[in-house]
């Protein structure tokens, strides 16, 4: 492995409604560090760059790019959805791929399509549904509903959202001892018309609750839509950094083609000098 000495590493601060990245493009393999070290020293506040994860576009031999993303924590996550529509729109601005493409995540190969300041991830197909999980929080009792939507996602339904302890209750579920080992996503939501929901997370890997988190937005509208909470697609998401959108078509019990839309934008662009 390469030493951090004199590395210059160029990135591109990026933001989909409100998930904050650091993106790197590494084409041609030129860069090896240590990500997860480099993730949580520059997604710190104050003394880095801030974000949510560091993302890295890497070449693949059979999509246009391969994907990986690294938590503020410096944990490797299979799979983020407004990353990956960073990922997709800093792809199309430095002509790695078209307005259509296909890259690899840990989780599948997703495709994507850029239009204007909206990018479109068709995310892999959701699995393990677990519909009204009881857990035993210190001797209370708490119902969730559980979703693997590219990562695990477990579903906290609420009729006042802004009161909702996102941190604290948060934090004991994402390491609840039923969704051991690797934890899960906590989101915290309610309904509010026929195909409309805010929605409210806290990420496993940043361990605090973000201003988006875009595949929590899916797996929140597919655990509405399943218990009959709404009723029609495209679902809206509203959450603190921004509007979303998901579509899905359910069929003989199961979903797929599953969409997750929004505002990517470019921050701001610069350098990080490395020192041993």
């Amino acid at each position: 492995m390469a030493t951090a000495e004199n590395i210059t590493v160029s990135f591109t601060k990026m933001s989909g409604a409100g998930n904050d990245f650091i993106m790197i493009t590494n084409m041609h393999s030129r860069l090896e560090l240590d990500w997860p070290t480099f993730a949580v020293k520059y997604c710190t506040a104050r003394t880095g760059i801030g974000a949510d994860g560091v993302i890295l576009l890497e070449p693949d031999e059979d999509t246009d790019f391969a994907f990986r993303i690294f938590n503020a924590d410096g944990s490797e996550a299979e799979m983020c959805g407004n990353g990956a529509r960073c990922a997709a729109a800093l792809a199309l601005d430095q002509a790695i791929a078209g307005e259509s493409m296909h890259f690899r995540t840990l989780a599948g190969i997703i495709e994507a399509r850029c239009s204007g300041t909206d990018t479109a991830i068709r995310m892999t197909d959701p699995s393990r549904v677990e519909n009204r999980v009881t857990l035993d929080m210190d001797g209370v009792r708490e119902i969730v509903h559980f979703i693997n939507t590219g990562v695990p996602h477990a579903i906290v339904f609420t009729d006042r959202i802004e009161e909702a302890a996102v941190e604290a209750v948060g934090r004991a579920i994402r390491r609840h001892r039923h969704f051991a080992p690797e934890g899960t996503n906590v989101d915290f939501v309610q309904v509010l018309g026929p195909n409309h929901i805010q929605v409210r997370t806290y990420e496993r890997g940043v361990e605090a609750e973000t201003l988006a988190c875009g595949t929590g937005a899916v797996a929140s509208a597919i655990c509405c839509f399943e218990g009959g909470k709404i009723s029609s697609t495209p679902v809206q998401v509203t959450m603190k950094g921004g509007e979303l959108k998901i579509d899905f078509t359910r069929e003989k019990g199961s979903y797929r083609d599953v969409w997750l839309m929004g505002p990517v934008v470019t921050v701001f662009t610069g350098e990080v000098i490395l020192n041993p």
